[in-house]
């Protein structure tokens, strides 16, 4: 028997959230909802990708991914952008295999780049309590870059332990644990194509 759709709440930054109907079939037992769709992040992509060509016109730009999650952002990104850019990628952890960011920053991978000098702009999937992305701030700009920004796809308000000074924010979310679109729970979920929360019963919540 084909499953029945169901109906779930997208969370926009801007605006009333709207209810859209996804089929329980192609969300999977694990998901609980969808927040945001392909075509809202889609969109979103193109609006954040047009204040960042303002931003840096004349100017050369190295985006730097933070791996594993910033893939999916990272690529569309920058196929969004007019501007040239180089690309290069950081991948840092503060997680196990939970749903709580610990805080204790270990790299595991580099930049390859020297970014002395250069116009660096991080490109993040997520940002909830802020202590890494404060961590990799803090460690990039030790390097001396002529100017270091932040564009992030989601971020969450209500988990911030520090304060961050983001330029470019796609979308505000609430506090829970998300994935899709690069965002995994234990390394499960990252190809989907839009942002969901996952059932509490996957991770115990």
């Amino acid at each position: 028997m084909r499953p029945k759709p169901v109906a779930v709440h997208a969370a926009l930054s801007a605006g009333r959230p709207k209810v859209m109907r996804v089929d329980a079939k192609d969300m999977g037992a694990d998901l609980q909802q969808v927040l945001i769709t392909k075509e809202e992040i889609d969109a979103k992509l193109a609006e954040l990708a047009a204040k960042i060509d303002a931003e840096y016109a004349g100017k050369d730009l190295l985006i730097v991914g933070v791996l594993k999650g910033a893939v999916m952002v990272m690529a569309d990104l920058a196929r969004a952008l007019s501007t040239p850019v180089t690309m290069d990628w950081m991948a840092v952890s503060s997680y196990g295999a939970g749903t709580q960011s610990s805080g204790v920053v270990r790299i595991l991978k580099d930049l390859d780049t020297d970014i002395k000098g250069k116009h660096v702009l991080i490109v993040e999937d997520i940002i909830d309590s802020g202590l890494t992305l404060s961590w990799l701030i803090n460690n990039l700009g030790s390097r001396e870059p002529a100017s270091l920004k932040v564009c992030t796809l989601l971020r969450k308000p209500d988990a911030a332990k520090v304060a961050i000074d983001v330029e470019w924010v796609g979308f505000d979310i609430p506090n829970e644990f998300v994935v899709g679109y690069g965002l995994d729970y234990a390394e499960k979920y990252r190809n989907l194509p839009f942002v969901g929360t996952l059932a509490p019963h996957v991770y115990g919540g």
